[in-house]
């Protein structure tokens, strides 16, 4: 089995095929690929992150490691900094250089790895959580647009799966990710995680141990693409928690704002109130999100390393 996931692995590197956007760059040339990323790991930001969901953050924080780029690449994304800039800030790591970060974090009190954005480095990211064994779980933190080949490869690597469930209209998606195929391709994403890790799992400590947690942001103007996800979500994924999130707000510098002036504002009360009463008419259990987490307080410093 480890050396079909290998040889899938190196086939989708060659041409590169890690994401569903197919791209076909040769990163291993050091082509740069749709995500904004070459052949070699980099990543913008490795500290104890205290802003996930409580089970994740716990009151030491989770161990985040932001990588740079990202196969998705939303008009209205908080960290573009790091995800759409040609020459992001960061560190160019060796799989090895990474699992020592990992290990920094955990002795720094980290009550998992949280690995924010990997998709697109996947088979080094890989290779460091083979790497060394590690003693805390494994948190793969993901817009939700990813291939089902791609997570098998992760099988047993990777302990809780938090996926973003962005979008469930094919037109939202293409207008704001270039994705028309979002919807269709992150609930089979999700389908795979289930499968993989199942319902969540908590310590007696209440940290999550294991499973999948769904998340959904909720944009401005955009409630029934918001109540479409959450029914999604309860029909296909029974017993899976979401966290509902309302901290959306408009990026500086935000010129797409001009085609999408909706995103220009934060969600209001009664767009938080309206999605979060379908949320509990399902029977969804989770998190709801106050709306006093919007703005860039809470934005994470991508120029800073505590390790």
């Amino acid at each position: 089995m480890e050396k079909e996931k290998l040889a899938a692995i190196a086939d989708r590197k060659e041409n590169c095929r890690l994401c569903p956007r197919q791209c076909g760059a040769r990163r291993g040339k050091a082509e740069i690929g749709y995500c904004k990323s070459g052949g070699e790991l980099r990543i913008a930001r490795a500290a104890l992150h205290l802003w996930e969901e409580p089970p994740i953050s716990g009151k030491n924080g989770s161990g985040a490691v932001f990588f740079t780029g990202c196969s998705l690449g939303c008009v209205y994304c908080q960290n573009r900094e790091i995800s759409k800039s040609g020459t992001p800030p960061g560190k160019t790591l060796s799989p090895a250089e990474l699992s020592d970060v990992f290990f920094d974090l955990i002795r720094q009190g980290a009550h998992n790895i949280d690995l924010v954005t990997p998709t697109h480095f996947m088979p080094l990211v890989r290779e460091a959580l083979l790497y060394r064994p590690l003693p805390v779980p494994v948190v793969y933190n993901t817009s939700g647009y990813e291939t089902v080949e791609a997570l098998r490869a992760l099988e047993g690597l990777v302990d809780i799966y938090l996926p973003d469930l962005k979008y469930a209209e094919p037109e939202l998606a293409a207008a704001l990710s270039q994705a028309p195929d979002y919807p269709e391709t992150a609930f089979a994403a999700v389908h795979e995680m289930v499968r993989q890790v199942g319902a969540p799992v908590y310590g007696e400590d209440g940290m999550m141990q294991k499973g999948v947690l769904i998340r959904h942001l909720i944009l401005p103007g955009h409630t029934r693409n918001s109540i479409a996800a959450l029914e999604g979500i309860a029909g296909e994924f029974p017993g899976i928690p979401v966290s509902l999130m309302a901290q959306y707000t408009p990026p500086e510098n935000f010129p797409e704002g001009e085609r999408f002036p909706e995103l220009n504002r934060t969600v209001t009360a009664r767009e938080l109130k309206k999605v979060q009463d379908r949320l509990f008419s399902l029977g969804l259990d989770g998190f709801v999100q106050s709306r006093k987490s919007q703005g860039d307080k809470y934005l994470p410093d991508f120029h800073q390393f505590s390790c």
